[in-house]
């Protein structure tokens, strides 16, 4: 049986090394399991506002995201850093997820999924400061946060002209993560 993994990059800019770094994951899944990115500036999902929410309900990007963590098993977050925690564009999209929807409660589409934290920055310290809020937050949706989690420093000198990581260890750092992901989501199944 084939584990889906929707891989949910943090930040809307073209270049953004938290996109390259989705996409390198994405990439190196190993045998058993797949990979969806999916780009939350092509969702154009609108700040959350309660007003809208009620006269117009969750708007289309926002039930596209939705549908995808809902066909998906499992989450990997690729956040960059902004001011030592999530940038608001990764916020809003997991809030818009979170809020009920049809017969379901609030948070129905996360809860029980197991999510994988990532993140990537220029500076030393890869954008760590800032997974410690989206644990925070995916653990109070319900998520199953694995324990693993790699940040990428020096993230505009990480990536080869192919896209993927050139150093062996960060390679094997973004394996570890995608292991843990995959044995505990197998493990709850």
């Amino acid at each position: 049986m084939t584990t889906r993994v929707l891989v949910i990059p943090g930040s809307t800019r073209a270049g953004a090394f938290s996109k390259q770094l989705a996409r390198a994951v994405a990439q190196s899944m190993p045998d058993g399991a797949e990979a969806t990115v999916v780009d939350l500036a092509e969702l154009a999902i609108p700040l959350y506002d309660g007003d809208l929410e009620e006269r117009q309900g969750l708007p289309e990007g926002a039930l596209a995201l939705r549908r995808d963590v809902q066909a998906h098993d499992a989450a990997l977050f690729v956040s960059p850093e902004y001011n030592a925690s999530i940038p608001a564009v990764l916020k809003n999209a997991i809030d818009w997820v979170s809020r009920p929807y049809a017969a379901e409660e609030g948070v129905a589409a996360w809860a029980g999924k197991v999510a994988g934290l990532m993140s990537s920055s220029p500076g030393a310290l890869g954008g760590l400061r800032g997974l410690v809020h989206l644990r925070q937050i995916l653990m109070n949706v319900g998520m199953q946060v694995v324990t693993e989690q790699f940040a990428l420093g020096d993230a505009h000198e990480a990536f080869g002209d192919d896209g993927a990581l050139v150093s062996e260890r960060q390679r094997a750092s973004v394996e570890r993560v995608v292991t843990s992901v995959l044995r505990m989501t197998r493990a709850l199944a």
